[in-house]
């Protein structure tokens, strides 16, 4: 049985990178859908692939929320994953077509649905600002605030992995923390011309390739501003992104028997426990150093460090990324 993706915005359903990447399903919001005919159209994803896992914003509106789990429940289906991001919008349609990309793969209903939280920790969000003073997902100083009312000020802004503010051209001229594997930059100009984005940026943070699209209808409210370009790099190659989920030690729900990564089920929502201690009875000799570090050894820096200026070009595949993903998938 294969595995349907679902989004609450059509902002949020990003082109297919290729023809054979699938669509995601928009559902309908409540003030346009009577219940029935919401239980009828998940019935129908349901009978036509077997799983659904329904990615939307943390920011969804409380009765479109509540839609969502009055549907799981009445159906009393353990095949519905409802997953919230707290992802800016733009990148929570890259994050979309990542798993669209891999829902083709071998990857069970469980495994799909957890890689959700893999995958955010590497995708690099944020927007070009001409004001910061309604933005409240991102920490801003009170310097921020005031040079916010300067005309043509404008700003840089990171709210993924880690939050981060630059004003731009500023005379300290920090970049914004670049990622340090190979990426493809995916912009949504607003009123903003998303030139910074596109060159300076786009060349500090060395993307392979730089994709434009429409801008989401809540990014403005989101970023509390009009005047944005917002952006999103990420791993657009499909054989990395399995490569980095199957990396990751698989576990079986205590309570609903799916496979899972992670330390939460996607689909019951269950914990799982935390991997028990090695023995530590018999003696035990320090790791040879030709030998790959397994998992729960590795302690490699997080995807969110900044990459040094003089840095080598970024690794293309998974192979260099693994040490971090054994860890499993940090909380939220």
């Amino acid at each position: 049985m294969t595995t349907a993706l679902a989004v609450t915005s059509h902002g949020h359903m990003l082109p297919p990178p290729d023809r054979h990447t699938p669509r995601a399903h928009l559902l309908t919001p409540p003030e346009e859908q009577p219940l029935d005919a919401a239980l009828a159209e998940m019935r129908t994803l349901l009978d036509q692939h077997g799983y659904v896992v329904a990615l939307y914003p943390e920011t969804l509106p409380t009765p479109f929320r509540h839609r969502l789990h009055t549907v799981r429940g009445l159906l009393e289906s353990d095949r519905i994953a409802l997953l919230p991001t707290t992802l800016p919008p733009l990148a929570t349609g890259v994050l979309v077509r990542q798993l669209r990309q891999l829902s083709l793969c071998d990857f069970s209903p469980g495994v799909l649905g957890s890689a959700a939280r893999l995958l955010a920790h590497y995708i690099y969000a944020g927007a070009l600002l001409g004001s910061v003073a309604k933005l409240d997902r991102v920490p801003v100083g009170l310097r921020a605030h005031a040079k916010s009312w300067l005309p043509g000020a404008q700003f840089g802004v990171l709210a993924a992995p880690a939050p981060q503010l630059v004003r731009i051209g500023g005379r300290d001229g920090t970049p914004l923390a670049a990622p340090q594997f190979a990426t493809r930059l995916t912009v949504a100009a607003g009123s903003l011309s998303p030139d910074w984005v596109t060159g300076t940026l786009a060349r500090q943070w060395r993307v392979g390739e730089v994709q434009e699209t429409a801008l989401p209808e809540d990014s403005p409210r989101w970023w509390g501003t009009g005047k944005l370009a917002e952006f999103a790099a990420a791993i657009p190659d499909v054989s990395v992104l399995y490569q980095l989920v199957a990396s990751v030690r698989r576990d079986t729900c205590r309570w609903c028997g799916l496979e899972l990564i992670g330390d939460r089920c996607a689909f019951c929502a269950a914990e799982t426990p935390p991997p028990a201690p090695p023995d530590s009875s018999g003696p035990a000799g320090p790791p040879s150093s030709g030998t790959a570090p397994g998992p729960g050894t590795a302690h490699a820096p997080g995807p969110g460090a900044a990459a040094p200026q003089d840095a080598t070009p970024r690794p293309s595949s998974a192979a260099a990324l693994r040490p971090a993903v054994h860890q499993g998938i940090p909380r939220p």
